[in-house]
């Protein structure tokens, strides 16, 4: 068990550590070399040029402006200077409510830490308890409820600060949820049209022997943007193509550097071996070959009736009509014509469309079971860290360690810091694992896989970091106790013991909260990954630039990781507040850092408006009522039983509390108000009467494969892809339309806007 001078030198290592990345990144960050890694955001945008161009050679690597490593820290008040309108509009509402989340600890945290200092620490130092006990205890222990006799009236303290978290953080949860689904109802309101605004997903289309899916879809809706699964054949042609088309440019800019020579190169095994030929015109040559054999592929992918997904990306003239279908059920038969809004097309995870609808439930099965199982055996490294920190396992294991381990320094690095670094080392992995089980399940876009991927993470930490730690931690220090003591008197050494495992979350802390956020803003792996792919692979500005690694908000494992501390801060708040200042370096920390990293590096992939808050939402409402319950069960091991009927009350209120914000709030979430995109289609048709919608909405929900070619530099190319695509989505119809659907359809010769769906089917 930590004691208070293991903490003190576990804080000391940790703050170093930080310190020392945090000077590195101030450091590294200044020189023109680095400009990329660390301003990558800007690049992107085409808001940031190289700081130096020109000048002696050492200039553009290293700067040696003496005053700007004055101003060193200045990145911290600039982090915080943007306001938050201007946020949204930079970096959107994802990453603004975010940052949220870490603003949320600081309010529910700040007066929950005065009020327990103030409060309970003076009435669980002034006993004595546990030192009469056979308990293994340390110092910082007697700051805790287990250091309080059992029956005593002071327990009225910890139940009166019950009360005063409870209440405080609901009000601040009501008040941030209502924030938030403001913020998110005049985002929408206010954005600039989008694909997905006027599109819906359609799902589990039934089967028709006389009708291709085209042509059912069709029917039903009049208008259809069906998604094809791609042959594996046409990514690795793109891919090579786009290669080629690299190679190309860099010839073509040495060309123009040096036009009295032509380039050359050998056409086998990386221009190493074979016949040498002008490069310039093989390139082209490979180029066009290629550009053939795509649209071959894709000819023979759309002839496919196997390629087909049964899944439909479906728009409409108006944000009304698409709100209408995709909140209301279309048939009598519930399981079939499934509709949901689209994602956004860059969040559509493609590779999910083409599962069957009726095997989503299996696979959601297998999953589950695999969760489960992967909780149960991680109990085993959960077990082995616990281990570190028992100095008296280590030494029945490893006798001639004994000499080593007694050892001052030694002893306190193993109980104060490396059981923290551990646990870190355990869970790194995790994320990738979740992630994929989440891919496995169906999901069909990037948003809404972190979303599960979170919820399984949160799942895991809660049950084999918190659970796992407080039982198998008390379990191992306390072994000889319980050996000693009759059964019935376990219950109530675990009542006391649990308390005392704070010293090891403290440790946590301090590593992942303090050292693991200085590294996140040091960057280091992107940092030296970007130089070798610069100096070995980059060959054009275009290669320069997707060399670049903005990474961004990995929310799959960083707010899982932030529901952690807010489990931990709520739990230990009325049981040992010693770990809450520890908790709130964590969140002035992370704003800090993460809104410089918003603002300067990461590129989010995606905008869901902040579908992720009702999550965040229940699982603080979680660590609250975990909390209640748990001081409820130390409080019945400490002769406290009048205390039972009060604290009940609690989980009552809170769980209602949280309903009623369901009811109030979520809604905005999940729901696209019918008023709000009529108001937002009057509008629009008021100031562009004549605005293509079909023309705009023609080509968004493609494969990426497919269009590809938009983006690259095809001025060799053999093929109108646009043109082809265009001409090939036309599916001739074995029925007459006119039978079947209210309107005219795109299959008789219609022109005009009557091929997008109609506001009704």
């Amino acid at each position: 068990m930590a004691t208070i001078n293991d903490i003190g030198f576990s804080a000391a290592v940790n703050v170093l550590t930080a310190i020392a990345f945090l000077l590195a990144f101030a450091f590294l960050r200044l020189q023109p070399i680095n400009d990329r890694v660390y301003f990558p955001k800007w690049y992107l945008r085409g808001m940031r040029d190289n700081p130096i161009t020109s000048g002696a050679a050492v200039q553009k690597f290293v700067n040696l402006d003496a005053r700007s490593y004055l101003k060193f820290l200045n990145w911290m008040p600039a982090a915080l200077k943007m306001p938050q309108d201007e946020l949204i509009n930079h970096a959107g509402l994802d990453s603004v409510v975010y940052l949220r989340i870490y603003l949320t600890g600081l309010k529910i945290f700040v007066p929950i830490t005065v009020l327990a200092f103030v409060v309970l620490v003076p009435v669980n130092w002034t006993n004595d308890t546990l030192e009469g006990m056979t308990l293994v205890h340390s110092y910082i222990d007697k700051l805790s409820i287990s250091n309080i006799p059992t029956g005593s009236k002071r327990f009225i303290a910890h139940l009166a600060m019950a009360y005063a978290i409870t209440f405080w953080t609901c009000y601040v949860l009501r008040r941030e949820y209502q924030i938030i689904a403001n913020m998110r109802l005049r985002f929408l309101a206010s954005e600039k049209r989008r694909p997905d605004q006027f599109t819906v997903l359609v799902r589990n289309i039934p089967q028709d022997p006389d009708e291709s899916i085209s042509e059912l879809v069709e029917h039903f809706f009049l208008v259809n943007h069906p998604d094809h699964y791609l042959r594996h054949q046409l990514a690795d042609l793109v891919e090579k193509k786009k290669k080629m088309q690299n190679w190309l440019d860099y010839y073509r800019l040495k060309y123009e550097r040096n036009p009295s020579e032509r380039p050359t190169t050998k056409t086998s095994f990386l221009g190493c071996f074979g016949s040498k030929v002008d490069a310039i015109d093989y390139y082209k040559s490979e180029i066009e070959k290629i550009v053939k054999e795509e649209a071959e592929e894709r000819i023979k992918v759309m002839k496919d009736p196997n390629s087909v997904v049964p899944a439909a990306f479906v728009s409409f003239r108006s944000r009304w009509g698409a709100a209408v279908c995709a909140q209301t059920q279309q048939t009598s038969n519930p399981t079939v014509w499934l509709t949901e809004w689209a994602p956004e097309p860059r969040d559509v995870y493609w590779n999910n469309l083409s599962i069957p609808f009726v095997s989503l439930t299996v696979r959601r099965l297998i999953i589950a079971v695999a969760f489960f199982f992967l909780n149960f055996f991680y109990v085993i490294p959960i077990a082995f860290v616990q281990s570190l920190a028992n100095l008296e396992g280590i030494e029945k294991a490893l006798p001639f360690l004994k000499p080593l381990v007694e050892l001052p320094m030694i002893k306190s690095f193993i109980q104060g810091f490396l059981p923290g670094i551990a646990l870190k080392i355990f869970l790194i992995v995790l994320p990738t694992i979740l992630m994929f089980m989440s891919k496995f399940e169906g999901l069909i876009s990037q948003s809404s896989l972190e979303r599960r991927s979170a919820s399984k993470y949160y799942i895991f930490l809660f049950f084999n970091v918190f659970l796992g730690s407080v039982i198998t931690g008390s379990a191992l220090e306390q072994l000889k106790a319980y050996l000693h003591m009759s059964a019935n008197e376990i219950p109530r050494m675990v009542g006391v013991s649990i308390p005392m495992k704070a010293t090891f979350f403290i440790t946590y802390v301090m590593v992942d909260g303090w050292t693991g956020v200085a590294g996140e803003i040091l960057r280091l792996k992107p940092l030296i990954f970007y130089h070798l792919k610069n100096f070995f692979l980059v060959k054009t500005e275009k290669d320069r630039e997707e060399a670049m690694d903005p990474g961004s908000i990995c929310f799959d494992s960083c707010e899982p990781r932030i529901q952690l501390y807010f489990l931990l801060g709520l739990v230990y708040a009325a049981v040992t507040p010693f770990i809450l200042p520890f908790i709130l370096v964590f969140f002035g920390f992370a704003y800090v850092v993460y809104r410089h990293q918003i603002i300067n590096v990461y590129n989010q992939q995606y905008e869901s408006g902040a579908q992720f808050w009702p999550s965040v939402h229940g699982r603080i409402i979680t660590a609250l009522i975990v909390s209640q319950l748990l001081l409820l069960g130390l409080l019945s091991t400490k002769d406290f039983e009048e205390s039972t009927p009060a604290l009940l009350v609690l989980p009552v209120l809170t769980f209602w509390f949280h309903k009623y914000c369901r009811n109030r709030y979520e809604p905005a979430f999940v729901r696209n108000p019918l008023q709000e995109a009529m108001r937002k289609d009057t509008l629009e048709r008021a100031r562009e009467p004549n605005f293509d919608l079909r023309t705009y909405l023609a080509n968004s929900y493609l494969h990426p494969v497919f269009k590809a070619g938009d983006h690259d530099d095809d001025r060799y190319s053999v093929a109108d892809d646009d043109g082809w695509m265009e001409e090939e989505v036309i599916v001739p119809t074995k029925r007459h339309s006119r039978r079947t659907t209210p309107a005219q359809s795109k299959y008789d010769g219609s022109d005009g806007l009557s091929s997008a769906v109609p506001e009704k089917s």
